[in-house]
């Protein structure tokens, strides 16, 4: 591969992780912006931002049928606002850490839905060459949850059951997003004479008036159940709107625009493996927030999931027919 590709693909992939990572530090900066509304707002942004691409592409969009927008609501739903309802509710229950660990095993949990999944389109990954890098994941989130209970215990004012659920919330985001690629993929194989660029396009399109629908159920129960949660923008309205927008122009847009120009550029092998930019670029944010470094253990932590996911894409699938004869 010429150098200056090389290059110009690790910087639009350094780019696209730089960006994604806000989507971190958007709940712990909005502490008193509910969950649900920050989603929503979110995904109202995009979808605005979303409206002139879609005029731009819109002889493109002509083409899709009734069941293709249909099937772009349903990622639109899953794959943005569930995901992120899930995500902004974790990291505000057990900080930044923790979820932003269990978010940067996607690609190898991908990996192995994918391998129980579509083995006999894909291939099958060996299970016993995924081992050790299973292993090293679980050992890296292992060490930043102990170090993240250490502080809740030095905590007197500590919500061990809240810690407990933001986790398994982040495991419900998990579970949204490898359904979602999985999903998607499965679209643009059955139809390649369409565009990747018009097919994103159309899910903010799709997204948008869930989102409204969204927002403005928030705004009803917020109303009717006496909520003291100043609606629609919140306590802060300029802080909430200019996050909204940032995150929905930097990481739903610019984001996945550098993605593409890297994946373009490299190999899907190398390219696989810099989404781990977005994970660690997450966890810089959170620690500046926290104006700390990270302890010895988090750090080792963070090595270790870097290495079990570098591993885990390393490992290349047998093709179909030899994993059908291998298991014969």
């Amino acid at each position: 591969m010429p150098p200056p590709r090389l290059l110009s693909g690790t910087l639009f992939a350094l780019a696209a992780g730089l960006m994604w990572g806000l989507v971190f530090i958007g709940p712990l900066l909005l502490p008193g912006y509910p969950a649900a509304l920050q989603s929503f707002g979110r995904y109202v942004a995009f979808g605005l931002i979303a409206l002139p691409l879609a005029w731009a592409d819109r002889r493109l969009l002509s083409q899709f049928t009734r069941a293709d927008w249909v099937e772009a609501g349903k990622l639109g739903l899953v794959g943005n606002v569930v995901y992120y309802l899930f995500l902004a509710s974790a990291i505000q229950r057990a900080g930044g850490p923790l979820p932003t660990m269990i978010i940067g095993t996607l690609p190898v949990v991908i990996a192995v839905a994918s391998n129980l999944r579509d083995h006999a389109r894909d291939g099958r990954l060996p299970w016993l060459r995924m081992g050790p890098s299973l292993a090293l994941i679980a050992a890296g989130i292992g060490c930043v949850n102990q170090v993240e209970l250490q502080h809740l215990r030095a905590d007197p004012n500590a919500d061990f059951v809240r810690y407990a659920i933001g986790a398994l919330l982040a495991v419900g985001a998990v579970a949204c997003w490898t359904w979602y690629p999985m999903r998607n993929a499965d679209w643009l194989r059955a139809h390649p004479d369409r565009s990747p660029r018009a097919w994103a396009t159309a899910q903010g399109v799709a997204t948008l008036p869930l989102a409204l629908v969204g927002y403005a159920a928030f705004w009803a129960w917020n109303t009717a159940s006496g909520q003291a949660f100043e609606m629609p923008f919140g306590p802060q309205p300029e802080r909430f709107l200019a996050l909204m927008f940032a995150i929905g122009l930097l990481a739903s847009w610019l984001g996945t625009l550098c993605w593409n120009e890297a994946s373009q550029r490299l190999p899907t092998t190398l390219v696989g493996q810099l989404i781990v930019f977005e994970t660690l670029s997450a966890l810089a944010y959170a620690y500046l927030l926290r104006q700390q470094w990270p302890e010895a253990a988090t750090l080792a932590g963070i090595v270790l999931l870097v290495a079990g996911v570098a591993w885990a894409l390393r490992v290349r699938p047998e093709p179909p027919a030899a994993a059908a004869a291998h298991h014969a």
